[in-house]
Order: C-alpha cells, then structure tokens, then sequence
C-alpha cells in the first residue's frame, strides 16, 4: 500500500488543488483507496469526491450508502451518489459497469476533476486475465486493464493494481478501516466468484507475489498491442472508411493485420460494453469475409448484425421492439420471462427443459433471443422443419408468453433448443456424443 501512496503522490502529476473523484462502493478495497485518497487530501490539499452507487438490487444496498455517507461527512469529503432504478435484460454484470461509468464520467465534469481512482487490484487483474483467456478476447482484453488511462479530459487511475487482496484487508485492519462485503461475492454462479474462490489460490500457493507477474504479461501484451496498433492505423482508412471494410483490401493483409482491424472496429462499435466480444465472434466475422459466398450475415451482441453484399461487409443495428432482447450465452443467463438458462456439469434428465449438444455441430457463442417472423426449427424425431409459432399453438403457450419464451441459436442463426418445449435434431441424447449440456429452470 505503500508503494500505492508514493505513486498517486509522485508519478501521476498530482498537483495541489486538484480534484479526484474516487468510485467507492464501501467493500474492503474502495475504502481502502478513499483512505488514501483522504491522506493526499492532507498533503497536497486536493478536493476529493467520493462517488457511490446503489445498483438497487439487494437489500442491504441502502445502508451501505449511508455507510459511505457518513465516512465522507466525518472526513470532510464530498459524497456524490446515484440510485439505479431501471435495468434492461443484457447481462447485469456489464450494464452496472456502463452506468456506474457513465455516472462516474458526470461527476468528472461536475467538478472538472482530472483523476478517477477506482479500487481495482492485483487479484483482480489475475480474474480477469484468466478468464479473458478461458472466454477468448482480443490481444488489449487478454491484458487484462492498465494502471493509467488516458480518456482525453482526465485520466482513469487503478493504484492498487500491485496490491493483492490480502494487503488491502491488512491495511484496513492497520488504519481502522470499516467497510461492508456484499454476500453476492460469495455465490458460485457468477464466473469471477468461482476464479476468486478456487483458481487463484491455487496459484498463489505456487507463487505468493504471482500477481507481479501476470502484471508484467499484462504489460507485455499491451506494448506488443500498441505496436501492431501503430501498423494498423496506416491501412485503416484504405480498408475501412467509416467502418465499412473494403474486402478485397481487406484480403491484402496479413492475418495478425487483418484481425486486428477487425477488432478496431468491434471496439468502435461496442466501447464499453467490448466485454461481449470475444475470439469466437472475431473468427466468425473473418471466416465472413473470406468466404467464397456473396451474401453471408452474422449476428452479434447486443442486436448488432455484420452483413456482407458482395465486396463490402457492414456492421447494422437490428431493429427491435419493447419485448426484443437477445443475450449471448456463455455459463448462465437470466432471461426476461424469469427464468434461467444455465451450462451445467451433469444431469440424468433427458426432459425438453435438458439439452445437450457436441461443439462440433454448432457455431460458437450460443444466443438465446425471442422469436422472429418466420422462425423455424427442424424438430428432433420429426421430419422437415417446423414453425416455432406453430410450436406454440400445439403446446397451447399464451400469446402474453410467447413474446419473450427464449429461442436458443447458434452464430449461424441455427435454432437448436426451443427451452421446454422442443428439441432440435443438433440435441443429442444421453446416449450420444455431446460435451455441453444446458439446463432451462
């Protein structure tokens, strides 16, 4: 924590009279940060501006603002807050962090603060990474985050990254430091839990300072990024203009070139919500624009299409209405009609609410979406394809529930599962081949 200090205090440009804003949740980490964060206050005579908030989604949400609440009062800091009344049906995870950015970048402005600290650590930068990597991304998001970024009107700054878990708690109990923990952290359904719970300690019974090396590999990897960055921004506008990729052009570069516009692009698209995109979706839109065939469409997250027409391929927004939504699957899935879509280990069930599918069969990342005009699905033991409407009519499903009854795709727009109702012939048995299984609740 130390070296945290001398660090905010000597190598960012800290100046007297400055104003930083610090996102504070109220955990072990965030009011460990806004402890120093009230000691440079002390040295430099800086303003600093805590900034909470309440995601609205558990109960204890309300105390813990007042927690932080009172900790500015008492330390003479000035306490900004936020309460989330509306979310939509995306992943939660990556809609709390847009808005709680976007809330951040307004407080920015407010005050015209040049700094934002956020209480992100070693052990978090070690999550990350492995999970980028177990989840595939880009060469940027297998580095995992960077110390210092530069968003043009100020800077995000991350100065705990050198400092593990176990050295924020112990400079909390040092100091005196009260904070709350969010239970949630606890549960295994969420993927990070289960990094944080049995992955990394695993690693650090290896080596206790590991963090310092997956910091030096996230340093490695973003020198090496900056670099082809550097060659891709002579072809882009060759390539690319307005993000429209020329593909003959296109097809004149290496494949590490090549890639790499293609993820220059995805990170125009989708900014800060990049954490959707992975090596899956890259390798699906180049396959794309290297096929032989003439006119070819993908579908991506967040209801964006890449659509191919001859020599060029285009990224459009789908049109959607109140009761659309598309999610893309990866471990478990929340849905809008209240149930859950989960990857699971085993099961002796072979109901419809059970499917089990080879890798080899399907076009990777899953989607699970509501129904389109026209849907139709080839049903397992049935010859030709089927209506998914007609489904509905046969199984007698309200018109009020068929809106948002999920439809379970593939990245080629195959329908493999319809979730409770019917299985597709890519499905397989119990007694087949499969090494997925997914289970509707």
């Amino acid at each position: 924590m130390k070296e945290a200090y001398n660090y905010l205090l000597n190598e960012i440009g800290l100046k007297y009279g400055d104003s930083v804003v610090v996102g504070v949740s109220g955990g072990p980490d965030s009011m460990a940060l806004l402890h120093l964060a009230c000691r440079l206050k002390k040295a430099m005579d800086i303003n600093v501006i805590c900034a909470h908030v309440n995601h609205n989604v558990r109960k204890e949400s309300d105390s813990e603002k007042e927690f932080v609440e009172k900790f500015c009062a008492n330390n003479n800091v000035i306490f900004e807050y936020i309460k989330i009344d509306n979310w939509g049906d995306d992943n939660f995870h990556n809609e709390a962090r847009s808005k709680r950015y976007n809330y951040f970048n307004k407080i920015i402005k407010k005050y015209n603060a040049k700094f934002l600290f956020t209480a992100h650590h070693g052990d978090d930068l070690v999550e990350t990474i492995l999970m980028r990597i177990v989840r595939g991304s880009t060469l940027r998001g297998y580095s995992g985050f960077s110390r210092t970024i530069d968003m043009g009107d100020y800077f995000i700054i991350r100065p705990l990254i050198n400092v593990t878990k176990g050295d924020i708690v112990a400079y909390d109990k040092k100091h005196k430091i009260s904070y709350v923990l969010d239970k949630s952290n606890e549960k295994d359904v969420y993927t990070r839990n289960r990094f944080r719970k049995y992955i990394l300690p695993a690693l650090k019974n290896e080596d206790k300072n590991v963090h310092q090396k997956f910091y030096k590999f996230s340093k490695t990897l973003l020198m090496y990024n900056d670099y082809i960055d550097r060659q891709v921004e002579k072809v882009i506008n060759y390539i690319c203009p307005q993000n429209i990729i020329n593909i003959d052009k296109f097809k004149e570069q290496e494949y590490v070139i090549g890639m790499k516009i293609i993820y220059y692009i995805l990170e125009q698209i989708y900014q800060d919500d990049l954490m959707l995109i992975t090596d899956h979706h890259a390798e699906l839109i180049y396959n794309l624009l290297t096929s032989k065939k003439a006119n070819l469409r993908i579908h991506l997250p967040n209801n964006i299409q890449a659509v191919k027409a001859y020599n060029t391929l285009t990224f459009v927004r789908e049109k959607t209405s109140i009761n659309d939504y598309e999610i893309e699957l990866i471990n478990y899935a929340n849905l809008p009609n209240g149930k859950n879509i989960e990857v699971i280990e085993k099961t002796t069930s072979d109901s419809n609410n059970i499917c089990r599918l080879s890798k080899k069969d399907v076009a990777f990342p899953l989607h699970i979406r509501t129904r389109h005009d026209g849907d139709k699905m080839s049903v397992k033991g049935m010859l030709g394809r089927k209506k998914i409407n007609d489904i509905f009519i046969d199984d007698k499903i309200p018109m009020a529930e068929r809106d948002l009854w999920p439809i379970v795709v593939d990245s080629n727009e195959n329908i493999v599962w319809l979730p409770g109702l019917k299985k597709s012939k890519l499905c397989k048995t119990k007694d087949e081949k499969y090494d997925i299984i997914l289970k509707y609740y």
